[in-house]
């Protein structure tokens, strides 16, 4: 099979398409065919060597673990009637930069009618992590929510959720396409926070101090402008820092203030974690056109170019590589 494989850690160039063995299943396990592989930025930093998240892979490695495809070939003790069914999973054992990934039968779901393959991967993970930041932050009609980095693959996710519910939502992202991609999903108000005195237009449209939620994945300096929107008893909620800046809010003025500061992402990750319920609901949520994931597609050759654009920031919603 072709694959894109890393053998040094490294630019996004050092990630070399090639032929490798087929993988095969081994026992409860399954091969799939895949059709569409999820890309994440956390990657890009494994891929540089960087020690952040998880441990680094021994090389060479096939990054990826997000799968949607159709099984073309079973492990001993799984039943044969799996082979043509449609499933996404978010753990593939072989790595999902590939034409064929092997994954253990307890982790895969069927897709949902009517889903296709790059969005079912799409959600996932990506979907399953907006549902349980969505659980931990408990926005409701009545807040006003501020969703930073809103045309990443969880922010656009948030936009349409909090529009679902009710709530008035602002969406702030970086560069004219981006925030008109925002405005497109009904943001109350979508702001260039590359601009400078983007607050001062939030405050214009809302007031002084008017966001109950704030929702960031970029943090660094844009997490700092986006708190400093907050009203007293307000949430400042983390789920990822595409900025790669550190961040060390003012506890004592925080405490003042009455502000909440929760890491999204550490609570998820401090505690036994069953997120398969949490992973059907994202599918469920995307089957109902209640959250539809915002998909850009790279062939798979081309998972070089996908690492490098998402480094610079320069894609919008979920990173799919597609055999």
């Amino acid at each position: 099979m072709r694959a894109v494989v890393l053998h040094t850690f490294g630019p996004a160039e050092n990630l070399r398409y090639e032929t490798v063995p087929d993988p095969a299943p081994g026992p409860g396990q399954v091969r799939i065919a895949v059709k569409a592989a999820g890309v994440h930025l956390i990657e890009t930093a494994m891929r540089a060597g960087l020690p952040i998240g998880p441990p680094l892979p021994e090389l060479p490695a096939i990054f990826g673990g997000e799968v949607a495809g159709i099984i073309d070939s079973v492990g001993p003790e799984v039943d044969p009637s799996w082979i043509g069914v449609a499933v996404v999973t978010p753990r593939s054992i072989s790595g999902g930069y590939a034409e064929l990934a092997v994954a253990e039968l307890p982790v895969l779901h069927r897709i949902p009618e009517g889903l296709d393959y790059t969005t079912a991967v799409a959600m996932i993970v990506t979907g399953t992590t907006t549902v349980e930041v969505l659980d931990i932050a408990n926005p409701t009609a009545d807040d006003v929510i501020l969703v930073n980095s809103a045309a990443g693959g969880v922010g656009r996710l948030i936009v349409q959720h909090a529009r679902t519910i009710g709530a008035r939502v602002i969406g702030a992202a970086g560069g004219p396409a981006k925030v008109a991609a925002v405005d497109t999903l009904g943001a109350d108000l979508a702001v260039d926070y590359n601009e400078p005195g983007w607050t001062d237009r939030v405050r214009q449209a809302f007031g002084d101090r008017p966001v109950t939620v704030v929702l960031d994945g970029v943090m660094g300096e844009k997490g700092r402008a986006a708190m400093s929107l907050l009203t007293e008893s307000g949430r400042y909620v983390t789920y990822g820092n595409a900025s790669r800046e550190s961040f060390r809010p003012d506890a004592k003025k925080l405490q003042e203030q009455g502000i909440t500061v929760i890491d999204a992402l550490s609570l998820m990750l401090s505690k036994p974690r069953e997120v398969r319920n949490e992973e059907s609901r994202a599918l469920a949520a995307a089957a109902a056109g209640t959250m539809v994931p915002t998909v850009q597609t790279f062939p798979l050759d081309q998972a070089a170019h996908a690492h490098a654009a998402l480094e610079q920031r320069a894609t919008t919603g979920k990173v799919v590589l597609v055999p």
